[in-house]
């Protein structure tokens, strides 16, 4: 049973964007670990998980919203 877990910035992803990289997600893990069988599909878990940009650094520096051209968000 895949367990697929994405974390990413809070609003990147718009519901399609989301939509489309659970179904992507899913026909690689069918093709790749279920061998083409689509019954697999029912394995299949993926998570999409947001937080805010202050929650990640890179290199060191904390990330801002501004940094994805989002606005700050109240906590």
């Amino acid at each position: 049973m895949p367990i697929v877990s994405i974390k990413t910035v809070k609003g990147l992803l718009t519901p399609e964007k989301k939509s489309e990289l659970h179904r992507k997600i899913s026909e690689l893990l069918i093709e790749i670990e279920g061998g083409g069988n689509l019954q697999f599909a029912k394995f299949i878990v993926v998570n999409i998980s947001e937080e805010p940009a202050e929650n990640f650094s890179g290199g060191g520096i904390q990330l801002k919203p501004e940094m994805f051209g989002l606005q700050k968000t109240e906590h």
